[in-house]
């Protein structure tokens, strides 16, 4: 293995030529508004219905943020904010499908590059993965509203139904019960218990979250100009529901609840940061559609930064109701903003609080299912994949068979794996990212200091070394198990790439292409 190949760069030229062959073009047809609500569907989901409230009331693996909350919301727009300009800069510059992985082969090598994408996997599939089990899990709290309950074996994923049998084993050889459980333990035992055997083997699947997936890749398969449509306007509803959240909550709040303002100082703070980290992955979907964007050297920038601004000042004004309304410390559960009405007397509000948690976390699952396919068509298209990664539909102009690929994977995913695991899994995975693309607008500013830029991230170097070491700084906030777990899905990506990516890749054994003449 020669290190030159490892380390060659792919030329910006080349990247954008490939966009403008027939047979791997894809459609140029979204504009600004489309793309800050593809950037407010992505990031507006799960991160802000379900994972608020952990990181507000902590967990086993961390102190909880309490009313604090609202200033980890701020470090980590802070961090985003970094991340967010020199995301804009590559995306007006490169407006090629990929996001960071096309960055990456443009400024740091290819072995780089093979590393990113890889990485990627864990931010989009995994997080949807993630996205879907919150669905699922206000989707029950919904038909539980209509009285009309799924049978917990349906409504379950595998991995937390055996925890809670493993729970309910120890309990009991204690000499206590299922009620002794928390919660989450106890509904996991119940699913356990009552799912019917097949060959002696538990039957425990999460339906619902199985099934939002299979329709949302069925959306995406059909064309990218029919998923946005649907997704802008599932992002205004939920937009609408979430002002109602805070128009409603805003009465009863009570302001010694906001006292003691951080009980675990800023220990917890940067926790819940690592934590609610996952509210804001999503403004780098926005990058992965770069090739349909019909002026991205203008649209891009405005809607990676327009959709940051917007969600932030939600997400701010979230966790100042929230906490206001109900003490911090119940907040520990996946249902935060139903609970603090519930907690009230109000079920019928949090009944529509679920409607718009269902609507919120569809229009989150549409942008990374976007996402995904349009990595893997870009490593196809590089012969880092197999040839069928790159594959565009002939009718509907996506890449079918890389969406069809990560909707099963997701869907087996969600229905088998707890939410807690995924959304660390995906912040670990997405900070390296946001890593790696500051250290590439460095890398092209000292190597290619002339390139028209139609928009300069400001500030250079101080902006990308701000990305830099904010992300790393929340990188290290997260567990142990993470760190492990990261690390053994690169070693297996790094396998990968040594087995087929290197000697299959186009630029390591071919001279580039030139690019085609233009008038």
């Amino acid at each position: 293995m020669r290190l030159s190949n490892l380390c060659r760069v792919k030329p910006l030229e080349a990247l954008v030529d490939e966009t403008e062959r027939p047979a791997h073009q894809l459609r140029r047809t979204l504009g600004p508004v489309q793309l800050t609500f593809l950037g407010i569907g992505a990031i507006v989901g799960a991160g802000i219905f379900s994972t608020v409230g952990t990181a507000a009331a902590g967990g086993p693996d961390h102190v909880g943020a309490g009313p604090a909350l609202v200033l980890s919301f701020l470090m980590v727009a802070v961090a985003c904010g970094f991340a967010a300009l020199c995301y804009a800069e590559f995306a007006a510059m490169v407006p090629v499908a990929g996001s960071a992985y096309t960055y990456a082969y443009a400024t740091l090598g290819e072995l780089i590059a093979w590393v990113i994408g890889w990485d990627l996997i864990l931010e989009y599939a995994v997080s949807n993965a993630a996205v879907a089990v919150a669905w699922s899990d206000y989707f029950q709290v919904l038909l539980r509203g209509f009285d009309v309950p799924l049978p917990p074996w349906l409504g379950t994923d595998y991995r937390s139904a055996a925890q809670g049998a493993a729970a309910l084993a120890e309990a009991r050889a204690a000499g206590a019960s299922m009620t002794d459980l928390g919660a989450v333990l106890m509904r996991g035992a119940a699913a356990f218990e009552q799912a019917p055997q097949l060959f002696g083997v538990r039957i425990v699947f999460n339906l619902p979250a199985f099934g939002v997936v299979a329709f949302v890749t069925w959306l995406v398969l059909i064309g990218i100009r029919e998923t946005a449509k649907v997704n802008t306007g599932l992002a205004v509803a939920k937009l609408a529901i979430i002002v109602f959240f805070l128009g409603l909550g805003a009465a009863y709040v009570r302001p010694e609840h906001w006292t003691p303002f951080a009980p675990n100082g800023f220990k917890g703070i940067s926790s819940a940061a690592a934590i609610i980290f996952f509210a804001y992955i999503g403004f780098d979907a926005i990058s992965t559609a770069s090739e349909e964007a019909r002026n991205p050297k203008r649209d891009m920038p405005i809607g990676i930064l327009a959709s940051l601004v917007i969600c932030t000042v939600i997400y701010v004004a979230v966790a100042v109701v929230l906490t206001g309304m109900v003490p911090w410390e119940t907040l520990g559960n996946a249902e935060p903003l139903a609970f603090a009405f519930e907690s009230l007397g109000m079920t019928w509000t949090a009944g529509i609080i679920a409607a718009g948690a269902v609507l919120a976390t569809t229009s989150a699952l549409i942008p990374y299912q976007v996402g995904q396919p349009r990595i893997f068509f870009a490593m196809g298209r590089d012969g880092l994949l197999p040839p069928w990664a790159a594959k565009v539909h002939p009718k509907f102009r996506t890449p079918h068979v890389t969406t069809l690929l990560t909707g099963v994977i997701v869907a087996v995913c969600s229905s088998a794996t707890n939410i807690n695991e995924l959304v660390e899994l995906t912040n670990i995975g997405t900070l390296f990212a946001f890593i790696l693309v500051a250290v590439g607008i460095l890398v092209l500013r000292r190597r290619d200091p002339d390139r028209p830029r139609p928009f300069r991230t400001p500030w250079v170097p101080w902006i990308p070394l701000g990305a830099t070491v904010s992300c790393l700084y929340l990188m290290l906030q997260l567990p142990l198990k993470t760190w492990i777990r990261f690390g053994g899905w690169l070693v297996i990506g790094l396998a990968i790439y040594a087995c087929y990516g290197r000697r299959r890749s186009r630029l390591a054994h071919q001279p580039p292409r030139p690019p085609t003449p233009r008038p």
